[in-house]
């Protein structure tokens, strides 16, 4: 039996203040890896802060090469803490492209995944801001096997939760900035995609204003293992510690519920005959005028 220590931080960074957010994030890694996580998870768009009336100027702010300071500074707390350090999403620089790109640091300080969001959220103006990426992501971890990532409305979609399956992926880790609106999607969409692909999913969310917290593990049976607290339920940062064996919840998810997932069963060389309803098969009477 292998066990995981997850550690999630949450809490409302400060909308342009890119510095202060880091440095709050860098602590925030540093007490969770001190807590002995194995993976560490960040929200979504820490570094700008997310105000939607505010958000192009901020993230433009925040934004950097994933090379530039920032990737640096998270790359030397991965490997000086020697974890996995899925910090979060950020708003990278590429050319004129502006990205909102989540960053997964491996214990060697290496960059091991970057994951540009494919489903940006037009409600709030995203696509306004940001330029989309194309295809979800997905990387390796020994001892835990295919791990993809999901930000915020990519996994609102279930076939975005289907295709990091048909990837490999059985743990799922999602970083956040999901508003209090929405609360009925995050507590129905995101336990049903566990169920349904027999995966972990790992959110972390902001926590504050509009931003709804309830940062979560999710096992493969839709369960919720753990939860962080509600925004209006606290006002302080929280960092939610979970130990799990993940390859127990995996291999239960299979044996009750592999049905869910398997491929249908093939077709036989001769199809049976279409059954037509009287309905469909009786023309129309004439019309009288």
């Amino acid at each position: 039996m292998t066990r995981t220590v997850i550690g999630i931080a949450q809490w409302l960074p400060t909308c342009g203040k890119p510095q202060q957010n880091l440095c709050d994030a860098l602590s925030f890694v540093d007490d969770l890896a001190n807590r002995g996580c194995d993976l560490v998870i960040l929200p979504e768009l820490w570094p700008c802060g997310y105000d939607p009336a505010s958000l192009a100027r901020d993230a433009a702010g925040a934004a950097e090469l994933l090379s530039g300071p920032r990737g640096e500074a998270l790359s030397n707390a991965a490997s000086a803490h020697d974890i996995w350090l899925f910090a979060g999403s950020v708003p990278e620089r590429d050319g004129d492209d502006l990205y909102n790109t989540a960053v997964v640091y491996g214990p060697d300080g290496r960059l091991q995944a970057a994951h540009r969001k494919v489903y940006l959220y037009t409600p709030l103006g995203e696509h306004e801001v940001f330029s989309a990426g194309t295809e979800p992501t997905v990387l390796h971890i020994d001892g835990i096997g295919t791990v993809g990532l999901s930000t915020c409305f990519d996994g609102d979609h279930p076939a975005y939760a289907r295709r990091l399956h048909d990837l490999g992926a059985r743990v799922v880790v999602a970083p956040c900035a999901y508003e209090v609106a929405a609360e009925s999607w995050w507590n129905i969409l995101y336990p049903a995609n566990a169920l349904a692909n027999g995966q972990w999913w790992v959110m972390a969310n902001q926590c504050g204003g509009e931003l709804l917290g309830m940062s979560r593990v999710i096992g493969p049976d839709g369960s919720i293992i753990a939860h962080a607290r509600r925004v209006g339920d606290n006002t302080d940062s929280e960092l939610l510690v979970v130990t799990v064996d993940l390859e127990e919840g995996i291999s239960d998810a299979q044996r009750t519920a592999g049905a869910l997932w398997a491929d249908p069963p093939a077709a036989t060389s001769a199809a049976p005959p279409v059954k037509r309803s009287r309905a469909n098969t009786l023309r129309s009477a004439p019309t009288a005028y």
